[in-house]
């Protein structure tokens, strides 16, 4: 059986605009699976249409997404504004409602792939979930009151990347939502202690549900992603190719919109 196709899923700024089109081609040359739609979820802005247009992506204004938008959601202190960081969270998880794909892909909009990728097992129904090994305490403690118990995978989630399974997308908002009496972002927004800069992983948040609940459909493989502080122009051929000797992904963390997690 063959590997599934599945569509991807980007959040993304304008100040994106400097990584996004290497993201796409990584998409398009690093992921193995047939590819439905590239959906970039984004203020409606010139550039980024344009930028759609020319990649062959489908542009989603971020307003028609969730009843909320960035300037609902009061999350900042007099040091760091992270109102934009997790209202993208907030979209990601939106994707079930923007995909008919059983599967569907989100990737930050400033990690480049570098070496192919598979995120199912073709021989059987698991998913794979890419890692690393350390994470923040304040998303478990989320966690837990947002789903009642402790998130017990010991491992982290958090890799600027992942496969979501629309179905189980749908269940875990409405696993929140029958728990807290009222919709599943609100419920987010009221189970995080705001005072933390850290205080919500959509991919820590899934991950734990779904080994919570399907804990022998999934594998884990390192995501072994590197952080760079260079512009993604600079990453010519030869530069890529030495990388991919030791990491299979790249992430550019010059934007200070949104803060490295």
């Amino acid at each position: 059986m063959g590997l599934p196709t599945i569509d991807i899923l980007i959040p993304a700024i304008e100040k994106d605009l400097k990584t996004l089109p290497y993201v796409i081609d990584s998409v398009r040359t690093m992921v193995k699976h047939p590819i439905g739609k590239i959906l970039i979820i984004s203020p409606d802005t010139e550039r980024m249409k344009q930028l759609c247009s020319r990649k062959g992506c489908t542009f989603i204004n971020e307003k028609r997404v969730l009843p909320i938008t960035k300037s609902s959601i009061n999350y900042s202190s007099k040091r760091w504004d992270r109102s934009g960081w997790l209202y993208q969270q907030l979209l990601k998880l939106s994707g079930d409602q923007l995909t008919k794909q059983r599967y569907y892909l989100v990737i930050d909009a400033d990690t480049v792939l570098i070496r192919p990728h598979t995120f199912t097992a073709s021989d059987k129904e698991q998913s794979i979930f890419y890692y690393r090994k350390w994470s923040q305490p304040e998303y478990f403690r989320t966690y837990k009151r947002l789903m009642g118990h402790k998130a017990a995978s010991p491992v982290s989630f958090v890799t600027h990347y992942m496969l979501f399974q629309r179905s189980k997308v749908t269940k875990l908002k409405q696993d929140i939502e029958a728990r807290h009496g009222t919709s599943w972002y609100k419920a987010i927004l009221r189970s995080m202690n705001k005072n933390r800069q850290f205080a919500f992983s959509e991919f820590e948040t899934y991950g734990n549900y779904f080994r919570s609940r399907h804990s022998g459909k999934y594998k884990l493989r390192p995501a072994l992603n590197k952080s760079l502080t260079m512009n993604a122009a600079q990453l010519t051929s030869a530069k890529r190719k030495q990388l991919a000797l030791r990491y299979r992904s790249v992430s550019f963390h010059e934007r200070k919109a949104y803060s490295r997690r």
